[in-house]
């Protein structure tokens, strides 16, 4: 279910359509490297996020992009407006080239149902993780039901990162949106914490 905002929020998504034809599928890191060094401002945008570009599913360490593969950007109002100014951008990232095509915004909409991909957790424990994620959505104001994914690692130069995705499910407009303005968790730009709509509470 979505039902219209009752005015535009502070935080937009920019949608950059994506040529290139490999990336690593661990590439959260050396994609958050590429944008912060193309747009240095980047890192101290406290509200600033990045969705994982999404690969053709398979094993192999180095995945095809889709020809509709598409990167999600969620930024403040007035960042987004700088971007939708200017050019296509060229980034390597991991030796791998991508041009990202001039972007388009996609307003923030409460939606019942949100997930996240990647939510980090402090350890392997799901008992624990959801846990935590109890305590931040509180102090957030957030209800809903929570379902717990699968649990996923993502390499850092800092070392090993644990994630789980995670949708909520029965959300009010107003917490769905504050929570898709906010997130929740640390590393924003590497793709964690961030959520999206979510057509049902399927399974994650």
């Amino acid at each position: 279910m979505t039902t219209a905002a009752p005015e535009l929020c502070s935080t937009v998504d920019l949608i950059f359509p994506i040529s290139g034809r490999f990336l690593p599928r661990d590439h959260a890191q050396p994609l958050r490297d590429a944008l912060c060094s193309a747009w240095p401002w980047l890192e101290g945008e406290p509200l600033a996020g990045v969705q994982g570009i999404k690969l053709v599913p398979g094993t192999e360490p180095q995945a095809m992009l889709s020809r509709r593969t598409k990167l999600l950007l969620r930024l403040s109002r007035p960042r987004a407006s700088e971007l939708l100014d200017g050019p296509g951008l060229d980034i390597d990232v991991a030796g791998h080239a991508l041009h990202l095509d001039a972007p388009h915004v996609r307003e923030l909409v409460p939606h019942t149902t949100l997930y996240a991909y990647h939510v980090v957790a402090a350890d392997t424990d799901e008992v624990a993780f959801m846990a935590a994620v109890t305590r931040e959505l509180t102090d957030l104001g957030i209800g809903g039901e929570r379902v717990c994914g699968k649990r996923q690692r993502m390499t850092l130069a800092s070392g090993v990162v644990t994630t789980f995705s995670l949708m909520l499910h029965g959300l009010a407009p107003e917490p769905s949106l504050h929570l898709q303005q906010h997130g929740i968790g640390p590393h924003r730009l590497l793709g964690c914490g961030i959520f999206i709509p979510h057509k049902s509470a399927a399974a994650v």
